[in-house]
C-alpha cells in the first residue's frame, strides 16, 4: 500500500555502489550476515559490500558526501571495523541532518557465491539495522554472465538505491 506524502515532506534519492576482491582467508559479510564460502571479501574494514553501498546512498541522498569521507581506510580506527557500527553513525549524520530512511533497493552481483537462499536473512538484517518495515527493503541478487572480475568470481559488488524523507 502506498502512504501519501505530508505537506511540506521532503524526500530524496541516492545511489551507491561497492566492491571488493575475494580473498582466501577473509570473511565473507554482507548485511552483517556471515555467508560460509571458501573465500571472502577483502578490505580495510569488514568489507561488508552491501552496507558500503547502502552508506553511500544514504550519504548522497542527504548530500552528505561519501563513505570515504567520513571513513576512510587510511585511518585505522576502522581497521576491521564491523561495517554496521558505520551505518549507525550514518544514520546519526541523517538524523541530525533531519532525515530518515523511507526505502533501499540493494543489486548484489556476484557469481559466487550464489545468494539467492540468504536474500530474505540479508533483508531482515537490513531493515532491522534501518529501523524500517520488511517491505521497506528489496534484495536482489545477480550474476555478472561470467563476464569480467565479476564473472570470474574474483569479486562481489553491490549497487544501492535510497530514499530519504524529512516527513
Amino acid at each position: 500500500m502506498l502512504e501519501k506524502n505530508n505537506p511540506g515532506e521532503i524526500i530524496r534519492v541516492g545511489q551507491g555502489y561497492d566492491i571488493h576482491r575475494l580473498e582466501t582467508g577473509c570473511p565473507l559479510i554482507l548485511a552483517g550476515v556471515h555467508i560460509p564460502y571458501e573465500m571472502g571479501l577483502a578490505g580495510h574494514s569488514d568489507a561488508d559490500v552491501l552496507l558500503h553501498a547502502v552508506i553511500d546512498a544514504l550519504l548522497g541522498a542527504a548530500a552528505l558526501g561519501d563513505i570515504g569521507e567520513h571513513f576512510p581506510d587510511t585511518d585505522p580506527a576502522y581497521r576491521r571495523i564491523d561495517s554496521r557500527v558505520l551505518l549507525q553513525r550514518t544514520l546519526e549524520m541523517l538524523r541530525e541532518a533531519g532525515y530518515r530512511p523511507g526505502n533501499v533497493d540493494v543489486t548484489i552481483i556476484a557469481e559466487k557465491p550464489r545468494l539467492g537462499g540468504y536474500k530474505q536473512i540479508l533483508r531482515n538484517n537490513l531493515s532491522e539495522a534501518l529501523e524500517l518495515k520488511p517491505e521497506n527493503v528489496n534484495i536482489k541478487a545477480k550474476t555478472n554472465e561470467g563476464l569480467g572480475e565479476l564473472g570470474a568470481g574474483r569479486a562481489i559488488a553491490c549497487q544501492a538505491v535510497a530514499l530519504l524523507t524529512t516527513g
